[in-house]
């Protein structure tokens, strides 16, 4: 099984944000996915489809990514407004709460989308109806779960992100305590950086944001900082043995040349 995984457009209703053209760089990455990953499943979207919440970036975001081949599913994130959120994904699954939170079954198995976002902080929290939610999604699966949400759960040496990831984070470790072997890997948004590992024995990845980066630069007291870096996005493929997952700058795909023994290093020819 083969998805894509998107994150952070920060879409504005004006298109642009940080003198960056945001709806462009949104535009080329759906593009780039429809030319080289067609044949995807599905595409998952992990949060901050705005900047400010505005009406006018949803239907922007709406107009992008209904132009890709395949299903696509929104998250929520730190940035995003849960009534302007659905007006703009009206076809967006719903939680009997009214909360972005969902499940999708696909052929590798459940995805299960949190919604993190917390009111009054850009800190995340799983609340005590997702718990539960989660809890019984989990005992009730019989195959692999792959948890999508927006903050990750764990510290990742930059502190500006670091405080505020997952607050409640040890909620979420009890959750899959109790449900051994049932999350194969988690996929999150919020860092603007590809970050990969473990925690607490599951494996994650997050992705570039398809508008700007964090700067990884470390150190205690240091204030967040963002990067012109160029933007992303991730093909995950999953099989039975393995889950392999791809980044791929979009905005770099015709930079390639041909990589010959014959024409590099001391191979090179004399002349």
């Amino acid at each position: 099984m083969k998805f894509i995984h998107l994150t952070d457009p920060h879409l504005t209703a004006s298109g642009s944000l940080f003198e960056i053209d945001i709806d462009a760089r949104l535009q080329a990455a759906v593009a780039s996915i429809n030319a080289h990953h067609g044949d995807a499943e599905l595409a998952v979207i992990t949060g901050d489809i705005a900047h400010w919440g505005e009406p006018g970036a949803y239907q922007r975001a709406a107009t992008a990514l209904a132009e890709l081949t395949m299903p696509w599913y929104p998250l929520m994130g730190n940035h995003d407004v849960l009534g302007a959120f659905y007006d703009g994904f009206s076809a967006t699954p719903q939680a009997p709460d009214g909360r972005a939170y969902y499940k999708v079954d696909t052929s590798a198995g459940m995805f299960l989308m949190l919604d993190t976002t917390s009111e009054g902080t850009h800190g995340g929290l799983l609340d005590d109806a997702q718990q539960a939610w989660l809890e019984d999604a989990l005992v009730a699966a019989t195959g692999d779960a792959f948890i999508f949400m927006h903050h990750p759960p764990l510290d990742c040496g930059l502190e500006g992100l670091d405080n505020i990831r997952l607050m409640n984070a040890d909620v979420l470790a009890d959750v899959f305590a109790r449900n051994p072997g049932k999350v194969r890997h988690m996929f999150f948004g919020h860092m603007h950086r590809p970050f990969h590992g473990a925690w607490r024995g599951v494996p994650f990845s997050s992705v570039k944001s398809t508008a700007h980066q964090t700067a990884p630069i470390f150190g205690a007291g240091v204030k967040l900082r963002s990067s012109s870096e160029m933007p992303g996005y991730a093909v995950a493929m999953i099989t039975a043995e393995s889950v392999a997952i791809h980044d791929i700058s979009f905005l770099e795909e015709y930079t390639t040349f041909e990589n010959a023994r014959e024409f590099g290093g001391r191979d090179k020819p004399s002349v």
